[in-house]
């Protein structure tokens, strides 16, 4: 069931997303190229810490750290190791959430590192993009295929794979609530959209082809099946009557 957000509700939210946009903007600043994965993860939790909330990620379902660092054709999930360094001309990854007196947020943010080439930079911001142009249709009233629709049309019209085996997602007291957010058209119309709903937003979207595959190894990391490049964008919203409210920006 999807749940409306009261007022009291809502202002927490608002506090844990001004909190996580502060953890990426900072943890953003840190990257730089011969940092291990592992020292990223450290910094995440060190700066979740500092303002007083809880990392979403650390321990959730078994994932053992506190941010998800996917780096070129790593999709989404991860898992921060000391032995894996980011390097000049990659694409970067941060997906990161807090608690904030039991509310939670969800963003990600995919950093280029140093010079890269014109083709990942395009995917970069192409899936940035493709998430503003989803949210114009995250009003009251409107229905959620709406704005999966608008997420890949826009994706697609430069030729890039949106991803289908992974989705967005409801979020309040739980990472995870209702409804599931494909980035992508269905043939249903999904739930009509109403004033107090949270959802978390985020295309993936690929170089290549959409597939993706799962490492057998560790269990998370998703990886585009072709090898391409991965891009990935995502901030909890607010639905309201008129345009939504991003909260973790």
């Amino acid at each position: 069931m999807v749940t409306i957000k009261s007022e009291r509700e809502i202002e927490l939210m608002r506090e844990a997303g001004r909190i996580l946009a502060k953890v990426h903007e900072e943890l953003g600043k840190e990257l730089k190229a011969g940092m291990s994965t592992k020292e990223i993860d450290r910094i995440c939790e060190q700066l979740i810490r500092g303002y007083g909330c809880i990392p979403s990620f650390l321990n959730y379902e078994g994932f053992p750290a506190s941010v998800c660092v996917s780096i070129n054709d790593e999709v989404v999930h991860g898992i921060p190791n000391k032995h894996r360094y980011i390097q000049e001309g990659d694409i970067v990854s941060l997906d990161t959430g807090v608690i904030w007196k039991g509310y939670q947020s969800d963003a990600a943010r995919t950093h280029m590192i140093g010079e890269v080439t014109p083709q990942a930079r395009k995917l970069v911001e192409v899936t940035e993009q493709s998430f503003f142009e989803g949210i114009k249709y995250a009003k009251a009233g409107n229905h959620l295929n709406d704005v999966s629709s608008a997420i890949q049309a826009y994706a697609e019209s430069f030729g890039f794979g949106v991803v289908r085996d992974l989705v967005g997602h409801g979020i309040g007291t739980e990472m995870h609530e209702a409804p599931e957010i494909p980035n992508f058209a269905t043939r249903r119309k999904g739930i009509k959209l109403v004033a107090g709903m949270t959802l978390a937003i985020e295309p993936m979207i690929t170089a290549g082809r959409y597939d993706v595959v799962w490492d057998n190894d560790d269990g998370w990391t998703v990886t585009t099946e072709d090898g391409s490049l991965a891009s990935h964008y995502e901030n909890t919203i607010l639905i309201t009557d008129g345009d939504p409210e991003i909260l973790s920006l």
